[in-house]
């Protein structure tokens, strides 16, 4: 059980990473689309490149839990922690070293895609293999997963005008121009 677990929890690393980088060209190769803002980067701000991660794990996610719900009783307390875990090591580490640095750079910018990727489907992996959580637990989970999917969905068109949500080139928010 634990083999089968962690061949899928390993091959979401390969597939949310891909699909995540795919995803950061999707809104301009889709001319701008607004429907395809939902899931794609419409610019360079942080939280739009914490879209690359969720989505993709989420869409992994469901289509994992169709072979592996028989397999674990946590598996949506363990995904739910993976998604949570990725976009805060993203932005964590992201404003830590430019803090440092005083400016971003791109492959320690991919490095950390990947990192923060690896690192929720290792935790997503160990709460997976691990005892069953109870029902305050799971309805907790729900809720976080709830709004974040809620929180990704709405604000590359609503973003609050905070710095997480301002492209870094352009000084905008969201969709707009």
């Amino acid at each position: 059980m634990k083999a089968t677990i962690l061949k899928w929890e390993l091959g979401g690393v390969v597939v949310i990473f891909l699909s995540g980088s795919v995803l950061h060209f999707v809104f301009d190769w889709a001319r701008e689309w607004p429907p395809a803002a939902l899931i794609a980067a419409v610019n360079e701000s942080v939280w739009e490149h914490l879209k690359l991660a969720f989505w993709p794990g989420l869409i992994y996610g469901l289509i994992e839990f169709l072979f592996l719900k028989a397999k674990t009783k946590n598996f949506w307390v363990a995904k739910t922690c993976g998604l949570f875990t990725m976009p805060v090591i993203i932005a964590a580490v992201f404003y830590g070293y430019t803090a440092l640095t005083g400016s971003h750079i791109l492959w320690l910018d991919i490095a950390l895609f990947g990192l923060a990727v690896v690192a929720g489907q290792v935790i997503s992996f160990a709460l997976m293999v691990g005892e069953p959580f109870g029902p305050k637990i799971r309805i907790a989970a729900g809720l976080v997963l709830v709004l974040m999917i809620v929180a990704f969905s709405l604000f590359s068109y609503l973003p609050p005008r905070w710095p997480l949500f301002q492209d870094s080139s352009t000084g905008q928010y969201g969709i707009l121009k």
